[in-house]
C-alpha cells in the first residue's frame, strides 16, 4: 500500500439515502489493542451508530466493533462509546452548525489510512420522505436508460 491509500473496513450506503451530505470530515479513532486487531479483520458495523459532541469533544456511538478472537480478557464492549479525534476549531464549527435546525452528524465510513483508523463523518440534513421518492425515481430512470442503451448496442 502506497501513502495514502484506503482500506475499507465498513461503510453505511443508508445515509445517502437518508441525509443529504453537506461536508465530510475525516477523524481518528480511539481504540484499544484488540479492536485495532478485530478491525484489520474487517469486524466492524457502523450501521446503527451516531455521533454527538459533549463537552467539546466528539464521541461514535452505537459502532460495533466484534470482539477479537484472541483477545480473551483484554476485550472490551462491543458497543461502547469511542471518542473521535478532530481539531478543536472543526468542532466548534461543528457545534455552530448543528445547533442550526435540521443538522445532524452522521457516520459513513471506517477505514484504515497509513495504519490508522479512521472515520469518514458527515454533515448532515435529514431527507423528507419526497426527496427519497425523487433520488428513487431518478436511480430507477438512469437505470432504465442504461438498460436500454445495452440492448440497442448488443
Amino acid at each position: 500500500m502506497s501513502k495514502g491509500d484506503k482500506k475499507l473496513i465498513a461503510n453505511n450506503k443508508k445515509v445517502y439515502h437518508d441525509y443529504f451530505i453537506e461536508e465530510t470530515y475525516e477523524a481518528g479513532l480511539v481504540l484499544h489493542g484488540t479492536e485495532v486487531k478485530s478491525l484489520r479483520l474487517g469486524k466492524c458495523s457502523i450501521k446503527e451508530s451516531f455521533l454527538r459532541i459533549e463537552d467539546g469533544e466528539l464521541y461514535v456511538y452505537g459502532m460495533h466493533v466484534s470482539p477479537y478472537e484472541k483477545g480473551n480478557i483484554f476485550n472490551k464492549d462491543p458497543l461502547r462509546t469511542r471518542k473521535l479525534l478532530l481539531h478543536k476549531r472543526e468542532i466548534l464549527k461543528l457545534v455552530g452548525k448543528v445547533k442550526e435546525k435540521g443538522y445532524t452528524l452522521v457516520p459513513i465510513e471506517v477505514y484504515f489510512t497509513d495504519g490508522k483508523a479512521k472515520m469518514l463523518i458527515g454533515l448532515a440534513k435529514g431527507k423528507k420522505l419526497y426527496d427519497k421518492r425523487e433520488d428513487l425515481a431518478k436511480k430507477d430512470a438512469k437505470r432504465e436508460m442504461e438498460r436500454a442503451f445495452k440492448d440497442r448496442n448488443s
